[in-house]
């Protein structure tokens, strides 16, 4: 795989930097989770990582970091701006050793302004991008899209390119560098179509009355006979005839650019007197732009995704597979469903670290570190 060889160090948060990391490990990186010891077994973007819980409010926990930090390519950073800095561990700290290392700081309002020693989560990124105010239907309040956009979308894969990036500037300087990944940035940078498009006639009205925001009724989605729903896309004027041939309608029955709520209106009555199957009987492989709107479970038995294999079940679990995919070096979800317990593969790292058994035991019993289902005997 394309990362194979590069080690990672994950700082264990939730969200955004598991997901950072996770896209890492799937595409070959070795990554190992720094949890906290007791903390809860809460990441479930962890397969194909290992687990070391530390104590880094102590010396002897610092130091494991440290000699873990002088053999990593990459450090994901979620936490606060200057929790690091505080325990001797930040990016001066760990780079004066390690020249190449690469530091991320994934955090909601970065590393400088005046938000940035605040608390905040997904939805507050979010709306100080200006993403937020243009997402909700017509006379409601904004609606965020559950925490995706701005964990996700503006950090996590965000915080990813930017360390690929950094990977790649590595192969020609050989010197590492700090990246800043703020979530807000990340946001606004994933709308940067909705900035940019703001002239071109597709906006202009309320949040919820314009073309792509569910304003128009051949964008939009319509309950079925079932009580399942068909996603209707149809923008172009030759896929929006398409479309109405499908439904039995002409242009002169429901014109494209006028009376938006009425034609939504005859539109809606139309697809409720079908199932969704046999709705997709009529639209698939038609240039309506007409397809079902699936739940998790029913995505992954969609013939189209299963032919593509897009989704792994396992134990019940729906599961994404890597994307985008690469032809020679394409990414795989290592041990696709579990997700390693705090500190599950404590011992088994500080073996790699050359620690001898007596010196591992010392720092398991003084709670310097810590092993899940720790027997001394093994040792």
């Amino acid at each position: 795989m394309i990362l194979k060889g590069i080690k990672v160090l994950e700082l264990a948060g939730l969200a955004p930097g598991p997901f950072c990391g996770m896209i890492l490990a799937d595409f070959g990186a070795s990554v190992i989770r720094i949890d906290k010891i007791g903390a809860p077994a809460l990441d479930s973007l962890g397969h194909g990582k290992r687990s070391i819980a530390l104590n880094l409010k102590s010396e002897k926990g610092i130091n494991i970091f440290k000699k873990l930090s002088d053999q990593s390519d990459v450090i994901i950073d979620t936490y606060r701006k200057g929790v690091m800095e505080k325990l001797k561990i930040g990016p001066n700290d760990l780079m004066a050793t390690n020249k190449k290392l690469i530091y991320a700081r994934l955090t909601g309002y970065g590393q400088d302004g005046s938000y940035a020693n605040m608390a905040g989560h997904d939805i507050n990124y979010l709306g100080l991008s200006g993403v937020l105010s243009l997402l909700g239907r017509s006379n409601e309040k904004p609606t965020p899209p559950v925490n995706l956009a701005a964990d996700f979308g503006g950090g996590g894969l965000m915080c990813a390119l930017g360390i690929v990036l950094a990977l790649y500037e590595r192969t020609k300087s050989n010197v590492g560098q700090i990246i800043d990944a703020s979530m807000v940035e990340g946001s606004a940078y994933l709308g940067s179509w909705l900035f940019r498009s703001q002239k071109l006639g597709l906006w202009g009205n309320p949040r919820g009355r314009n073309i792509l925001d569910g304003g128009s009724h051949f964008y939009d989605t319509y309950e079925t006979k079932d009580k399942l729903y068909m996603c209707v896309g149809a923008l172009e004027p030759q896929f929006y005839e398409t479309l109405l041939e499908k439904l039995g309608l002409s242009s002169d029955d429901v014109p494209q650019y006028e009376n938006f709520e009425e034609n939504r209106h005859k539109l809606s009555e139309i697809f409720k007197t079908k199932t969704q199957a046999e709705w997709c009987t009529i639209f698939d492989g038609t240039d309506a732009c007409v397809t079902p709107l699936l739940s998790l479970e029913d995505a992954a038995s969609h013939v189209h995704n299963k032919m593509r294999q897009t989704f792994t079940v396992a134990e019940g679990d729906v599961i994404p597979n890597p994307a985008p995919r690469l032809s020679r070096t394409p990414g795989i979800s290592v041990g696709t469903h579990r997700n390693p317990e705090p500190g599950e593969n404590t011992i088994e790292i500080l073996t790699e670290l050359k620690f001898r058994s007596n010196e591992i035991d010392s720092l398991l019993s003084n709670k310097f570190a810590y092993q899940a289902k720790y027997d001394s005997s093994k040792l």
